[in-house]
């Protein structure tokens, strides 16, 4: 693959997989990746917050990202893995069923979506070929916001 480090048209990405289908972020956003542990649930959280977690002294909410999608929830196993990122000022955890590759890509194989609806498209920000799969680009700082905030009691 050629490398395109440095590169002002370059993304850096880290794809991972739901329910057989890929998706991807900015490795700007990603905090560090985790193997799948037990959450502790949270009496009447929102759907998609599944539980928290302590991570080095702070309790941070960890949230099934299919069910945020709006697919079926994720199954967890020895396989799944907790993306941690940093949005918006708040520190999630991100339940995936596995994490597939670190990748830098040009930035012009991001194509728009296609006429699509759904909650997925609007935290898209569109879908990269790679080789025979498609990548479906996610915007964390659009699919979690001041409203998640301040559901998940994470303002003052």
């Amino acid at each position: 693959m050629t490398s395109f480090v440095g590169q002002a048209d370059a993304l850096e990405i880290i794809a991972f997989r739901l329910h057989n289908q890929e998706f991807c972020v900015k490795t700007t956003s990603i905090r560090e990746i985790r193997g799948w542990a037990p959450v502790t649930p949270i009496p009447h959280a929102p759907y998609e917050v599944i539980g928290v977690m302590n991570l080095r002294g702070t309790v941070i909410p960890i949230v099934d990202l299919a069910v945020k999608l709006g697919m079926a929830n994720t199954e967890a196993s020895e396989r799944s893995a907790i993306v941690v990122t940093d949005v918006n000022g708040m520190t999630i955890g991100l339940l995936v069923d596995g994490v597939s590759d670190i990748l830098t890509v040009p930035a012009d194989r991001l194509q728009p979506l296609p006429q699509a609806t759904g909650p997925s498209a609007a935290f898209s920000d569109g879908i990269i070929a790679q080789g025979q799969s498609m990548i479906c680009f996610l915007n964390l700082e659009r699919m979690f916001g001041d409203d998640d905030a301040a559901e998940w009691g994470m303002v003052a």
